[in-house]
């Protein structure tokens, strides 16, 4: 991905953004630079802090990229999927509802949701979700959209 500009956030975009990650996600991110990068050929905005791509832009949401999920360990807004679905959201595949074994109460249709593996908790996904997070468990259909995942061109980004 070609890097089209970068430029540092002002105090007050900093605080902004803060206060979205520890509404949505419950984290606060600690970082004393905060960059802004966008890029040529590609609709992703990626936010820098201290240099490691923690935090894009899915369509006019900030949210956590993988990285910064994993660095963070968000408490809302989260789906578990079982050993079974593992290699298939970590290959960009949408989430199924067989596959997940739990999601928290906070998500709503629309809502950007972290998708982590059972075992070890870790972050293999970023989605979109299509139900409440009380619905998602069950037997059949498509409940999360993936947006981001493990090893895609935003993983690989290195600031």
């Amino acid at each position: 991905m070609q890097v089209k500009s970068r430029h540092h956030l002002r105090s007050d975009a900093v605080s902004d953004l803060e206060d979205v990650l520890e509404e949505q996600l419950g984290v606060s991110p600690e970082g004393d630079a905060y960059e802004r990068v966008e890029f040529e050929d590609t609709d992703w905005e990626v936010v820098l802090i201290d240099g490691e791509p923690q935090v894009a832009a899915f369509g006019d949401d900030l949210f956590l990229t993988v990285r910064g999920a994993n660095a963070y360990e968000p408490e809302k807004r989260l789906v578990t999927v079982d050993a079974g679905a593992v290699s298939f959201v970590s290959d960009g595949a949408d989430v199924m509802r067989p596959g997940i074994t739990e999601a928290t109460e906070d998500i709503s249709p629309d809502d950007l949701v972290v998708i982590a593996e059972e075992s070890h908790g870790k972050v293999l996904a970023v989605g979109r979700a299509r139900v409440d997070g009380v619905e998602m468990a069950g037997d059949e259909g498509k409940v999360v959209d993936s947006l981001h995942h493990v090893g895609d061109e935003l993983y690989e980004f290195t600031g």
